[in-house]
């Protein structure tokens, strides 16, 4: 067992967010900011790979945000600054910017920001502003956390009030069907302009959240309810297990578990994968089975997708049915958690080996149940644990990294916390 004790990776309260971004501003631009948003990271609880199948998903927002503070200019001019590109302002004209592969093609993390000006024009919101804009963010990068779905929001809550576009509200009193347009901008943003072919779930959980609740998405027609899910009042936890192996989404490999998806619906004859019920699922798996090419890699991705949709809903009743979430509510909740990572690992073929021991060393220490979350291939784990045992889950599985020659994890504990909007 490792000595080192495990590492947390803290979130900047509202304050010091605002702070940071503002000083960035400041120094950069020599001026002040009309203001500063925010937008949180997020974790699923359970519904992977769900989303661009029409399913549900059950995210949750984390205390851990993008913080923008951003200024109103008066011509079409973008500029853009992080703590890490400082000595080197993005500066894009929203005249010529466009999506990925054209000569207006926006690099790296800049696409993720002026990309959703670009998106909200063909929204129909014509002639935006310009503006400057610092970004400080403490979504760790690479994790599976959403840290990118937090830039497009931030910055989508940011343009819409200097814009005066009026769809955000506040967190406190927030325009739902206003959000659900600012997801779709920030979906095409993500699709279009940065190339990750990623559905909903990401940008819905950051701005469609509530504080203290999981979010049930229903990701065909966008509706949502929010499910009650304090697991401080319940003395639990929910442990953040960065895995630090690298996570990408525009590799090919989301792509092409996307488009088996898209394949399998189309020999199916449905339009997505959601409108095959659970009781249908032996015979749509009996029909793709004799198909020419890939069986039994379709068979796999569909059994994952049917059987998700069926486990989420399922946790959905569970958490819904008003009974503390103790005893068998509790085991039965670990069991769906850990029934979809065995369906990701062996059907869906999104883990990696960072992932399952991961998975399995939390299980060992006492975790009710564990799954991986996000994308995958890459990315964090989650696992649900007793409040007093978060530090002895979190080392059980750094010291399972060190014996597996693993690069140590980092941590998080999550709180089911506010969607996106204005600090100051």
């Amino acid at each position: 067992m490792t000595n080192d004790a495990p590492v947390f990776a803290p979130a900047l309260s509202p304050q010091e967010g605002a702070e940071a971004a503002t000083t960035l501003f400041r120094e950069v631009f020599e001026a002040e900011p009309d203001g500063v948003w925010y937008a949180p990271g997020r974790v699923n609880i359970i519904g992977e790979h769900t989303d661009y199948n029409g399913g549900l998903a059950l995210p949750i927002a984390l205390p851990h945000r993008a913080h923008l503070a951003l200024r109103r200019r008066n011509d079409r001019i973008v500029r853009l600054v992080s703590p890490q590109t400082r000595e080197k302002v993005d500066v894009m004209d929203l005249d010529t910017i466009g999506p990925k592969g054209t000569p207006g093609e926006v690099e790296h993390w800049a696409a993720y920001i002026a990309g959703v000006a670009w998106s909200l024009e063909r929204d129909g919101f014509k002639n935006l502003p310009g503006f400057d804009a610092a970004l400080v963010s403490c979504v760790p990068l690479g994790g599976g956390l959403s840290s990118s779905a937090a830039l497009e929001c931030s910055a989508a809550v940011a343009i819409d009030e200097v814009a005066g576009l009026g769809l955000a509200g506040t967190p406190e009193e927030p325009n739902d069907a206003g959000r659900a347009r600012l997801v779709t901008n920030c979906v095409r943003t993500e699709n279009e302009m940065a190339g990750a072919p990623t559905g909903g779930m990401d940008q819905s959980a950051s701005l469609r959240c509530r504080e203290g609740h999981a979010l049930e998405l229903d990701c065909r027609d966008g509706s949502v309810a929010h499910v009650p899910f304090d697991l401080t009042a319940e003395g639990l936890a929910l442990l953040v297990i960065d895995t630090k192996a690298k996570h990408s989404l525009d590799d090919g490999q989301y792509g092409a578990r996307r488009a088996a998806c898209e394949r399998a619906a189309r020999i199916l004859g449905v339009e997505l994968l959601a409108d095959v019920a659970i009781g249908d699922l032996p015979g749509a798996l009996e029909r793709l089975s004799c198909a020419d090419d890939d069986a039994i890699e379709l068979v796999k991705r569909t059994r994952h997708v049917v059987t998700e949709i069926d486990r989420t809903r399922q946790l959905v009743a569970l958490l819904q049915d008003g009974r503390p979430l103790r005893g068998e509510k509790l085991a039965e909740t670990g069991r769906l958690m850990d029934a979809s990572h065995e369906s990701l690992r062996v059907d869906y073929e999104c883990t990696c080996p960072e992932l399952d021991v991961a998975v399995e060393a939390a299980r060992t220490a006492g975790a009710h149940g564990a799954r991986m979350t996000g994308g995958g291939f890459g990315g964090s784990a989650i696992a649900l644990v007793d409040a007093d045992a978060v530090h002895e889950v979190a080392t059980a599985v750094a010291g399972a990294y060190e014996r597996e020659g693993f690069n140590p994890p980092a941590f998080l504990d999550a709180v089911p916390a506010a969607p996106a909007g204005r600090l100051v």
